[in-house]
């Protein structure tokens, strides 16, 4: 297996992110701790969370107990739904923290825009303070549109570092990548495997043979081969190690046509302009 860390990817406040993470979505809170430091002693060193997940403090707890330096783990959560407007999302972030015992994260999020409560500028703002306070190291957003992205930045003058969307090779996500790319923001995938239903794909099947590896692997080399940040979920090791070994192999311009085929613009979630 080829070691991690994976390289990083520069964003536009000056830091920077592991191109490859650990998701914990759906990650029961009784087996968060252990995968997170299983996935530390990997080598991933970058962990994404959210208030949603219930389990952020099972994510601080497995930092902890990995013995690395605090500096060395690239933490992301997000501020959920029900909390928005500024003050509020102002004291999930404290919740946040104090979950996950640790005075500052890497990344906060805006976990959905949800246009019909039509909040999410104040929470930007909130954010926007976080970030000049230290807190949040680097702010952005997730599942927003460019429409929503050029408000808040028009409201504040503050553009995200990160907009992340549900993006597979069924919902390649191009026009928003290229949008995001033109305005200095990273793009990042959630359900990057389409929540594993890629793996039985025979065209996918067929490209991983002839690489000796496996479906997920051809996709997570995919979204990495486009820059993209991706954080794939797992609850096995061996998945996990499955997962970090795609920087020894890549693919060429018949994989990616064929691979290019599969979109279909299927979501696997939902379309965040209809909240």
């Amino acid at each position: 297996m080829t070691a991690l860390p994976a390289p990083r990817v520069p964003l536009a406040d000056g830091r920077s992110i592991p191109q490859l993470g650990f998701g914990t979505y759906k990650v029961p809170a009784d087996a968060t701790a252990d995968l997170v430091v299983e996935a530390l002693r990997i080598g991933y060193r970058h962990v994404d969370t959210a208030t949603l997940y219930g389990n952020e403090a099972e994510v601080g707890d497995g930092i902890r107990r990995s013995g690395l330096d605090r500096d060395d783990v690239f933490v992301t959560t997000k501020v959920w739904n029900d909390d928005h407007g500024f003050d509020e999302a102002l004291r999930a972030f404290d919740a946040s923290a104090a979950r996950l015992g640790l005075d500052e994260v890497d990344l906060y999020l805006i976990h959905w825009p949800i246009p019909s409560r039509d909040r999410y500028v104040d929470t930007w703002r909130a954010l926007v303070r976080l970030r000049e306070e230290g807190r949040a190291r680097s702010i952005g957003v997730s599942n927003f549109s460019p429409a929503h992205i050029e408000r808040i930045a028009e409201a504040t003058g503050v553009w995200p570092v990160i907009d992340q969307v549900e993006l597979h090779p069924r919902f390649p996500q191009r026009d928003l990548q290229r949008w995001n790319d033109a305005h200095g923001i990273v793009t990042e995938a959630w359900a990057p495997l389409a929540r594993g239903g890629l793996l039985d794909d025979p065209a996918l099947a067929e490209i991983a043979r002839r690489h000796g590896r496996t479906p997920a692997q051809v996709v997570i080399r995919w979204h990495l081969d486009r820059g993209l940040v991706l954080f794939p979920k797992s609850t096995s090791a061996a998945r996990l190690r499955e997962n970090a070994d795609v920087f020894d192999f890549s693919l060429d311009d018949a994989d990616r046509a064929v691979i290019a085929r599969l979109e279909t613009g299927e979501r696997t979630g939902r379309d965040p302009d209809l909240d």
